[in-house]
């Protein structure tokens, strides 16, 4: 065997050998358990519940927009928008590690912008935090945050379409 082709030989067992090595932690996670049904937020306690049927799954603590108070009116204006929502798409490459999209706006929250002469804003997800935010209180500009293991978790649980009502 020439010198070329057995480091071309050591090189791929080498490479192979390394594929075979401990498996990569993924931020992807499993769930099995019970369908859920309806994720509920209660803006003031600052929770987030993810519910089957009427047995509480999993409760969080939780971050909102910069102006908290209020339902969402028109983009910009840093608060969470109040109401039933679905949860309608998923981002498995958010900037805040994963995310799930809550389907804000509705046709009452167009119109309510659109008389005021504005735009209600969009793209409000439940989604994961930087770590140079961790522990900051609301500082999204509308979304609901939580720590990244915690939207691991949620990401896998939530299906799209699940039921989400935002109350103050």
């Amino acid at each position: 065997m020439t010198m070329n082709r057995r480091m071309l030989v050591l090189g791929a067992m080498g490479a192979a050998l390394a594929a075979c090595g401990r498996p990569q932690p993924t931020r992807f996670k499993r769930y099995d358990g019970p369908k859920v049904t309806r994720v509920q937020v209660f803006k003031a306690r600052r929770k987030l519940q993810i519910f089957s049927a009427n047995v509480m799954l999993k409760e969080y603590d939780m971050e909102l927009g910069f102006a908290p108070t209020g339902h969402k009116a028109v983009e910009g204006d840093g608060r969470t928008p109040e109401g039933a929502y679905r949860i309608d798409r998923r981002n498995p490459n958010s900037s805040f590690h994963l995310s799930i999209g809550i389907s804000y706006p509705n046709a009452n929250d167009i119109a309510r912008a659109a008389a005021m002469g504005q735009r209600p804003g969009g793209d409000i997800f439940i989604h994961g935090t930087p770590a140079r935010q961790m522990g900051k209180s609301d500082w999204t500009y509308g979304c609901i945050a939580v720590t990244n293991d915690e939207m691991e978790d949620i990401y896998a649980m939530v299906p799209d379409g699940t039921p989400i009502y935002i109350y103050p």
